[in-house]
């Protein structure tokens, strides 16, 4: 039996693969004839290899629930999306102006606060921030990059613009799955990588280890680098393990290393103590040393923040980036360009509402059951209302969460989310989904050829986290696009 392409109808939604029902988009030409060609048991069993190559290689993440923590085989469909390079070469641009931006404002934030004084932020809006730490307040880290790993999540609304929807500059997640998924759909899709010419992703842990010696305050030949992990429990662990270790760099945890006197930071080893120059760590600002933020923690290591004040060792991402992180810091993005940059933003953010704004809060109010709101500081989908799929109780408690705390919350309008073609059973369907590319920088800028396409499994979600249900796909950017 055969899929019946052309019944499939994203109907509103601009779909990734198919301009209209029966035909294809040009960059998808080569990949959606091959998918005509296949029977519905070719596909099942194509899908049923990709299971058991992701069982053997490994590839879980961990979701938390009932005081438990699972472990489970990442969600993938084996439709990859498709993007043409024409399109995704002004993604690019936009990506690195926006880190380029957000690192200058972080750094400002840090010593002068020219923004502030000038009146483009209001002083209140930083002076009330979870992200921002006194702490770090004269630090000047290298190249003055304080987010070196950026994950931006992009969203694509029914006319096809794409829209930032938002940034993650703390410990952005996700990198190694945009990797896995790649080399799990070489794997059982190897005919479609000779028929089509796709931008390769598997360079990046090179890339990242080229970032991070770039940032390096040793003059040593070949300067020591750890992964800085909170252990096997923590739902990104599979990810730190596999990064260490393409970048054949250390996973340590809190434990392993420790600060001399001197304020050098050493690691613990069979031979004894040997210097650390750089550190990517996965562990949140307020875990990272006991001497200066929580005490109680033991993620993390005594006297790191005295070594990465005195220039001798480099913190990747380094503590306080979170400032940048915040959603009503996002919604002033544009400005931060055009502040810093004096540019106009190539990739626009989607509309956003300030609850702390009297009449931009009374607008959300007044339209909740069609616009999604969003802390301020939460992530992994957590905390948000979807106004369209949710219930006046639910709406309710966020009125009273928004009128109670407004600084802390932001509304956007619930955009149509593109879809592309998802296997589902014996068919396929569209779904919803995002795109999550990855930002380097440090003495030079890269951005991954595509990213991590996460996708709604469940039909007419808009929801994609994994954490919240969500799965992935291979993000295929093409040149021979024909069109």
């Amino acid at each position: 039996m055969t899929i019946d392409w052309k019944s499939y109808d994203p109907g509103e939604f601009y779909d990734e693969l198919i301009s209209t029902p029966g035909y294809a988009r040009a960059p998808a030409r080569n990949l959606t004839a091959w998918l005509r060609s296949q029977s519905d048991e070719d596909l099942q069993a194509r899908k049923l290899d990709a299971e058991l190559a992701i069982i053997d290689k490994g590839v879980t993440f961990t979701v938390y629930s009932d005081g438990e923590n699972i472990d489970r085989a990442w969600p993938f469909d084996i439709i990859p999306r498709v993007m043409p390079i024409r399109e995704w070469r002004n993604i690019e641009a936009g990506l690195k102006q926006r880190l380029q931006a957000l690192n200058l404002f972080i750094d400002d934030l840090y010593h002068e606060q020219k923004i502030i004084g000038d009146g483009v932020i209001p002083a209140s809006l930083i002076a009330e921030s979870k992200g921002f730490r006194k702490e770090c307040i004269g630090i000047k880290p290298a190249h003055q990059v304080w987010a070196h790993i950026c994950g931006s999540d992009l969203v694509r609304d029914s006319d096809g613009t794409v829209y930032v929807l938002e940034d993650n500059l703390r410990v952005p997640s996700g990198v190694s799955y945009m990797i896995e998924n790649r080399e799990v759909t070489k794997r059982i899709l190897p005919e479609l990588f000779e028929n089509n010419t796709i931008m390769p992703v598997d360079n990046y842990p090179d890339k990242l280890l080229e970032m991070l010696l770039s940032i390096s305050p040793s003059r040593r030949k070949h300067p020591e680098v750890a992964v800085l992990t909170p252990g096997i429990y923590n739902s990104a662990y599979f990810e730190h393990a596999f990064l260490a270790r393409s970048m054949g760099a250390e996973l340590v945890e809190g434990a392993d290393l420790m600060v001399d006197k001197d304020d050098y930071v050493y690691m613990k080893t069979i031979n004894g103590l040997a210097r650390v120059d750089v550190i990517y760590r996965r562990i949140d600002d307020l875990f990272l040393d006991p001497e200066v933020f929580l005490p109680e923690s033991a993620l993390g290591v005594p006297g790191l923040m005295r070594a990465w004040r005195k220039g001798n060792v480099a913190l990747a991402n380094a503590p306080g980036c979170g400032v940048a992180d915040d959603k009503v810091v996002y919604s002033y993005v544009p400005d931060i360009i055009r502040y810093y940059l004096d540019e106009d933003a190539l990739l626009p953010n989607v509309p956003t509402y300030r609850c702390n704004d009297a009449k931009e809060r009374e607008h959300v109010l007044a339209n909740l059951a069609s616009m999604v709101v969003k802390p301020a500081n939460e992530s992994g989908g957590y905390g948000m209302l979807v106004g369209p799929q949710s219930t006046a109780r639910e709406r309710e408690e966020f009125r009273r969460l928004i009128s109670s705390n407004p600084r802390n919350y932001i509304g956007q309008p619930a955009l149509r989310l593109s879809t592309a073609p998802t296997l589902c059973d014996h068919t396929v369907e569209p779904r919803h989904l995002d795109l999550r590319p990855f930002i380097l920088q440090g003495a030079e800028t890269y951005v991954t050829a595509g990213g991590l396409t996460r996708v709604a499994m469940k039909s007419g979600s808009l929801v994609v986290n994994s954490s919240q249900g969500g799965g992935s796909k291979d993000t295929w950017i093409v040149d021979n696009e024909g069109g």
